[in-house]
């Protein structure tokens, strides 16, 4: 489990810099949201994004990070007999910050007291952190509307295997690049896939040439499809990056053993410099 403890990051500090420049007048307790938590349950707040920050002013409550976008809270054992029964926890996503006022309720209703809880728009506050862009919805949600567009262009192709690659569109939006990709399968054989790797390679390789590559990672994938039996159609989106006009970007995409297809579609730098911006309707 990823404890959340380890956080204190020059980016958290630009956070609680940001949150001070918007709340000069402060914010009261008991202002918060209220959460009751009984002393034998575990209580969940579920983010819209990843969580990158938590403070939890309590020492008898405990939390930690299950998945990314979970913070999972309980009190520590025997803690409600001897310390604070309340306390403030604080949840930094990457666009906002939200507070919850979290009380001790010894549950008399039966199990009626709320377990999970959604952070809402209402319970938050913008920030505006300085070296993170677009945040994982606003990234879903530009994907979301690519792939529901006819691709109006189609870049570069490649086919290997009965396996036709073909990059349907470059788009940019501020300091992102969205590839839009699309897969066609013409045989009868359902392509199982090992893993999709974008790597910057030298256009031209000689026997006397060491062979510079250098892999990149995407910030965003819409969609995790395992394998596919004819069409397969996908958005990945990069941070800004830029490679010189003698490399080209390779899009290796690997079949799992035993059959082990393997295509690769090449993109030049060209096709980056010329992407389009991301169209609003």
């Amino acid at each position: 489990m990823k404890s959340f403890f380890i956080s204190f990051t020059v980016i958290i500090l630009a956070v609680c810099h940001a949150f001070a420049q918007k709340t000069a007048t402060g914010t009261k307790k008991t202002d918060l949201p209220v959460v009751y938590m009984p002393d034998n349950l575990s209580v969940h707040f579920i983010s819209p994004e990843p969580i990158q920050y938590v403070d939890i002013s309590s020492k008898t409550i405990a939390g930690d990070l299950p998945v990314k976008n979970i913070l999972r809270i309980k009190y520590r054992t025997d803690s409600v007999k001897t310390g604070l029964k309340d306390g403030v926890v604080t949840i930094v996503g990457e666009k906002f910050i939200a507070q919850y006022h979290v009380v001790y309720s010894p549950d008399p209703t039966g199990g009626a007291i709320q377990t999970d809880i959604d952070i809402l728009p209402a319970d938050m506050k913008p920030l505006d952190v300085p070296g993170i862009g677009l945040s994982q919805p606003e990234l879903k949600s530009y994907a979301i509307h690519l792939l529901s567009r006819k691709p109006e262009k189609h870049l570069q192709k490649a086919s290997a295997y009965g396996i036709k690659a073909t990059l349907n569109h470059i788009y940019t939006a501020g300091d992102y690049i969205f590839l839009d990709m699309s897969y066609e399968n013409s045989t009868n054989l359902k392509y199982d896939i090992d893993e999709l790797r974008f790597k910057i390679e030298d256009k031209k390789v000689t026997k006397a040439t060491n062979v510079q590559s250098l892999e990149i990672k995407p910030d965003f994938i819409l969609f995790d499809i395992p394998s596919f039996k004819k069409h397969y159609r996908n958005i990945f989106v990069f941070k800004k990056f830029t490679f010189p006009g003698n490399k080209l970007l390779n899009i290796q995409l690997d079949e799992k053993q035993l059959s082990g297809r393997v295509i690769t579609l090449s993109i030049p730098y060209k096709d980056v410099l010329e992407a389009d911006i991301i169209p609003v309707n």
